[in-house]
């Protein structure tokens, strides 16, 4: 027989009593104990074995107006019928994790599962290690809460839980929000073309031209550049992301990018090398996610050809082949337009001809457009010392003046529409 600590708490100046509940079922005494009810709508259940932290937890919430506080002295001793008892009288659930996280984590998947949609599942824990934040986040935490808990953190957590609680009196909504942004998809005819660099230039170029919200996601897993062109070194990963697919929502995402000095959003692989490999369905997810939540999503995808029946072809507003004069990269081009691109219901592709030179390798535009079966749409001219520059320095092309910027900058400007280019300054002998 175990015994578990209920500790209930009415008002601040009255700090209540303590009750022993008798085996883990009877868990759900604590809310039958007569109390002035909930004053806002929610019945919180805090479960913390550490004494210190339980307690300033406890005044913190009550000092918020929540009067229907029980605070649980210990983890429950199963979780066999523990979560379902405590999401029938309890809106709101608030775990902690340092005295037994794998225990926590398990008992929060338990009452989520559990729990109706709108009951909100919270942690808290005196550390923020980056890696038990995702975990928790997978195990369908809504909220990881840090001391000192009397912050507006609390607060503004407790207003998002009453709202999604009161949610439950509103009509009904659609579950999806419309996937609104536009996917742009950079793929490859083979390694070393330079996807990287355009696709991270031309987001940086439409996150600053359009000053709406824009994502780069890297997917060229698992050695993909993009957060090492930008310069940043990402907490989470794109793999992050795709592992916690039946889980993420736009709050998640939006987590889990960091921000670039020019206003892009970036989703990124980290220095750890990650063999992890997605399925089609949690590529789909991502991508349905990250329109949802952002005006442009752009894809580098390096060489990958396993993604050309995802969301990544089938929905994508373009496709932006990168390939150069050189005879392999032209044959590639030609069997992946042939094989992907023929008919009608392919995306819309546009090829770019990347470290474009007249005649390079001997091969002139005729030649070339007689390889790739159509003309190409962009040719971004051959730089190599700016480009190098850029890769030292991690500073965008895009943030800089020179024939390759203003090049990507154009092909920023046609999906807004405009493409008239920026003005001549006039000079006057008279200044």
């Amino acid at each position: 027989m175990s015994t578990l600590q209920v500790e209930y708490t009415s008002e601040v100046s009255a700090p209540g009593r303590l009750l022993e509940i008798v085996d883990t079922p009877d868990i759900n005494k604590a809310a039958l104990i007569p109390g002035p009810g909930p004053q806002n709508g929610l019945t919180i259940a805090l479960i913390g074995p550490q004494e210190t932290a339980r307690r300033e937890m406890t005044r913190a919430l009550i000092a918020s107006g929540n009067r229907e506080v029980h605070a649980f002295s210990s983890y429950p001793p199963s979780l066999d019928d523990t979560p379902a008892l405590l999401m029938e009288t309890h809106n709101v659930v608030i775990v902690e994790l340092d005295s037994d996280p794998e225990f926590a984590l398990q008992l929060v998947e338990g009452v989520v599962a559990a729990g109706p949609a709108a009951a909100t599942v919270m942690v808290y824990s005196s550390k923020t290690d980056s890696d038990l934040m995702l975990r928790t986040m997978r195990a369908g935490a809504r909220e990881y809460l840090v001391p000192p808990f009397g912050s507006p953190m609390l607060n503004d957590a407790l207003k998002r839980a009453i709202a999604r609680y009161e949610s439950i009196d509103e009509p009904a909504v659609p579950e999806a929000a419309p996937e609104t942004g536009r996917l742009l998809t950079f793929m490859g005819a083979k390694g070393g073309t330079g996807v990287t660099t355009l696709a991270c230039n031309f987001a940086v170029a439409m996150a600053q031209n359009t000053q709406k919200s824009t994502l780069i996601i890297d997917l060229d897993l698992p050695f993909g550049d993009v957060a090492l062109n930008l310069g940043l070194i990402p907490e989470y990963s794109t793999v992050n992301a795709l592992q916690a697919s039946d889980r993420l929502d736009p709050n998640l995402l939006k987590n889990l990018v960091m921000r670039h000095t020019s206003g892009l959003s970036v989703l990124a692989t980290t220095g750890k090398l990650s063999l992890y490999q997605p399925t089609v369905a949690e590529v789909d997810k991502l991508v349905k996610i990250a329109k949802q939540s952002f005006d442009f999503v752009v894809v580098d995808i390096g060489a990958r050809l396993d993604l050309t029946q995802s969301a990544l072809f089938q929905k994508a507003h373009a496709v932006y082949l990168v390939t150069q004069a050189g005879i392999p990269e032209l044959r590639n081009s030609n069997r992946l337009i042939s094989q992907f691109f023929g008919d009608c219901n392919s995306p819309r592709l546009e090829i770019i001809i990347n470290r474009h030179e007249e005649k390079a390798f001997g091969v002139s535009d005729a030649d070339i457009t007689r390889a790739l079966t159509r003309s190409a749409h962009w040719k971004i001219p051959n730089d190599f010392s700016t480009v190098r520059q850029m890769q030292i320095n991690a500073t965008p092309l895009a943030l800089a003046n020179s024939p390759v910027s203003r090049e990507i900058r154009r092909m920023a400007r046609t999906l807004t529409g405009d493409n008239a280019p920026p003005e001549k300054k006039k000079f006057s002998l008279f200044g």
